[in-house]
């Protein structure tokens, strides 16, 4: 039916006040997996440094007869490893009419704008420490700091694709070098884990991203699944892999460097923080407020041989 005549509608009225919504929506992930799983420690220096040992191999040959004068062995020092500190910095200025305007979904421009970078600056970080970086001392003109990622520094339990050279030094002085890509698949990480126990880890966590964690949820290891029809549920999800050494959790990541699937120790790795968390306000220069925030830290690998790699993985 038409509306009545001189009806009168929206289409002419003048002063209907607008709907807005005082909620912001933003599903943009802000989790970290690798950052909450590994450890803080407090650097004093923009060379942070530690060091590392292991014992001698098990000798079935250790033996000697009564009354043998004894022998001594050539004494093996500690190793001394290092990572460059890296600050990773976030800004924002708002002007001072922004600041004075009512706006909808939240109560201060610059506290809103400072809530987001700080998230940001957090995934930054992520994303800088689960990728394939070497470390470097930068230089005093327009050379940033950048600190040895952890695919630079797992070299003893690796498994790699074919034609990437050799893993990398293992000491974050090098990055890795790419080979060709292939499927990931249970056997990979079955040979990672006992490499792993057999250097003396005792992984715990399978980090890798979104693509491969559902590779990883089709390992039947040595079971076959039932999936009852009356319960009407299919469960198409690994979260906990329990291998012959260890139980891992199996963890997605969507900042880490996805064609690499990490076995980690998580007790064997730690950020260490030069400047924790701060924020700082820069002078004005006008009509405006300026506010800076940073972290400067780094990537200590306590002991790589405790962890390993599956690199060179298919991601889509």
């Amino acid at each position: 039916m038409a509306a009545i005549t001189n009806t009168y509608q929206t289409f002419t009225t003048k002063g209907i006040r607008e709907d807005l919504s005082n909620i912001i929506y933003n599903i943009s992930p802000s989790d970290t997996p690798m950052m909450s799983a590994i450890g803080r420690e407090k650097a004093t220096s923009t060379l942070h440094e530690w060091q590392t040992d292991a014992l001698a191999a098990a000798s079935r040959t250790n033996k000697v007869s009564e009354g043998d004068e004894v022998s001594f062995p050539t004494l093996t020092p500690s190793v001394r490893l290092n990572n460059n500190t890296q600050i990773s910095t976030k800004a924002a200025i708002v002007s001072g009419t922004n600041l004075a305007v009512t706006s909808a979904g939240r109560n201060n421009e610059m506290a809103y704008q400072i809530s987001k970078a700080s998230k940001e600056l957090k995934r930054d970080m992520e994303s800088v420490l689960t990728h394939n970086q070497a470390k470097s001392a930068g230089a005093a003109v327009n050379t940033a700091r950048a600190l040895g990622s952890i695919d630079s520094w797992i070299k003893t339990n690796t498994s790699i694709g074919t034609g990437a050279a050799a893993n990398p030094t293992g000491d974050g002085s090098d990055a890795r070098t790419n080979g060709t890509q292939r499927a990931f698949a249970e056997d990979q990480l079955k040979e990672v884990v006992r490499e792993c126990y057999d250097s003396g880890g005792n992984p715990s966590m399978v980090m890798c991203g979104a693509f491969n964690k559902q590779v990883l949820s089709g390992f039947t290891g040595g079971s076959t699944r039932f999936d009852p029809a009356e319960n009407k549920r299919l469960v198409a999800s690994v979260d906990v892999y329990e291998s012959d050494f260890s139980t891992l959790q199996v963890v997605p990541n969507r900042l880490q460097q996805q064609r690499s699937v990490y076995v980690l120790q998580p007790d064997m790795w730690a950020v260490a923080y030069l400047r924790d968390f701060q924020l700082a306000d820069l002078s004005k220069t006008g009509d405006a407020e300026k506010k800076f925030m940073l972290a400067e830290y780094t990537l200590v690998s306590k002991n790589e041989a405790a962890s390993g790699g599956i690199f060179d993985v298919t991601h889509s």
